[in-house]
């Protein structure tokens, strides 16, 4: 536990007015340059749900090899993960996270290129280890700049990236293949994939000027704004050395460090399984192809999901509501995904986009809520190595995803693939569960923010 002497040098120092108006600016300076880099990233992991039945006509992708190709994605995104963050405390995020975006949209714009399954595995598997780092970057990145009292809703701030790019970028990929099948001579889904890839080659080449690697290098601070941030800082990180393992080795078998990759695991499973398919699921429940129309009505859960990530972050500032909140959250999820998966095998479009909306504002609140408590106990090469194990192997989720959904519908086969759905949502009810559990963990960076909140227990 915290004495109450930490306490209220932690409360003085977050109290501070210079530490109030250093954050301010690092928020407005920081937050849209990643958010940017963050939207065109999961518009590219993600748009090719748009060309999944164009792929299969023109190129020959079966649904096993999109499945496959969908979810390989992660596999190279795990295998690299680490070594990413790493090298991104060695050169600096500024250039790191720039790389990583022109790097990566590099390689989604070559799908427009794609010739049969081999080359659109392969792709996917190449766009997950140019993109690997991206996200645990930002997690410590901001972890560097921001305390834990506010860095929820930092974190929530640059979790609004997916439902913009899902609320812009539905629309988007959608009209891209209507303009690209009426106005150009290349298929709609070869123009989309070309124009987003691009996208991310312009917001890495941006983040290099507008990113500045810690408080300390930064231009639009003052003397006083840097000085009480860093004060803060380093307040915290003292204490994480006490409460959280030192270096590579000690994070890579550290039990919370699993305990938290077991967490988002599920909460990816929900995600992606949901993400990968919306497009024509959407088209199912409306009756439409996949186009103009399709791309409006995918955007609604995301545009509820943005305003839900929003007031989350904001006002889960102690552990109990972010314990409390995120088990709910996680709760709610699996049961929206039931009831999907009930109006899609009943014909009730109305209510199986309502309960896909829910779904999606549940995961996506829940997803901030739940970095906070690996980022209260991690520090240094330990952050790098905690971050990077937690976020990728629970990304694999994105590959067990489409795999399971798949081999569901094909072992209990229904014509609106209602039990594949249902698996999905097993995953999100085994996370409330583990996040409820983590009122029995003990953070002492949550003791020492949260004034307002009761001591963990051991």
């Amino acid at each position: 536990m915290s004495s109450p002497s930490q306490s209220a040098t932690a409360q003085t120092l977050l109290n501070s007015p210079h530490l109030s108006s250093g954050i301010r600016k690092a928020t407005f300076r920081l937050m849209p340059m990643l958010i940017i880099l963050y939207f065109v990233a999961f518009l590219d992991r993600t748009n090719v749900g748009f060309a999944e039945e164009a792929l299969a006509v023109d190129r020959g992708i079966s649904a096993g090899a999109y499945a496959l190709g969908a979810g390989i994605f992660f596999i190279g995104y795990a295998l690299f993960e680490i070594p990413s963050n790493l090298l991104l405390t060695k050169f600096g995020a500024r250039f790191w996270l720039a790389r990583i975006a022109i790097s990566w949209g590099i390689v989604a714009s070559l799908f427009a290129f794609v010739n049969g399954e081999p080359m659109f595995i392969l792709l996917r598997f190449l766009l997950g280890v140019t993109e690997a780092g991206l996200f645990p970057g930002v997690i410590m990145f901001l972890a560097e700049w921001f305390p834990n009292k506010r860095r929820v809703q930092m974190f929530a701030l640059f979790y609004l990236a997916q439902p913009f790019s899902q609320m812009l970028g539905a629309p988007l990929s959608g009209g891209l293949i209507s303009f690209g099948d009426t106005f150009t001579p290349w298929a709609g889904w070869q123009v989309m994939f070309f124009v987003e890839g691009m996208m991310a080659v312009v917001a890495g080449i941006a983040a290099f000027f507008f990113l500045v690697d810690s408080p300390q290098k930064a231009k639009f601070l003052n003397d006083d704004e840097k000085a009480a941030m860093k004060a803060v800082m380093d307040h915290e990180d003292a204490v994480k050395q006490e409460d959280g393992p030192r270096g590579i080795g000690p994070a890579l078998v550290n039990w919370k460090v699993w305990y938290f990759t077991a967490i988002y695991f599920c909460l990816q499973i929900a995600v992606y399984g949901t993400t990968f398919y919306l497009p024509q699921q959407v088209a199912t429940l409306i009756g439409q192809e996949v186009g103009w129309q399709v791309g409006l009505v995918s955007a609604i859960p995301w545009a509820v999901g943005l305003f839900a990530c929003y007031y989350v972050g904001k006002h889960a500032h102690t552990v109990r509501r972010r314990r409390k909140w995120g088990s709910l959250f996680f709760l709610i999820t699996g049961i929206a995904i039931l009831v999907s998966a009930w109006a899609g095998a009943t014909g009730q479009g109305l209510i199986g986009i309502v309960a896909i909306t829910v779904a999606v504002a549940s995961f996506l609140s829940a997803g901030p809520i739940t970095w906070s408590f690996p980022t209260s106990f991690l520090v240094g090469a330990a952050a790098a190595t905690g971050i990077g194990l937690i976020n990728s192997l629970g990304n694999l989720g994105g590959f067990v995803a489409p795999i399971m959904r798949t081999a569901v519908n094909e072992a209990v086969p229904t014509e609106s693939g209602a039990w594949g759905v249902v698996s999905l949502g097993v995953f999100a009810f085994a996370g409330a569960v583990l996040m409820w559990t983590t009122r029995f963990f003990r953070a002492k960076a949550d003791a020492l923010l949260d004034d307002d909140a009761p001591q963990a227990r051991d």
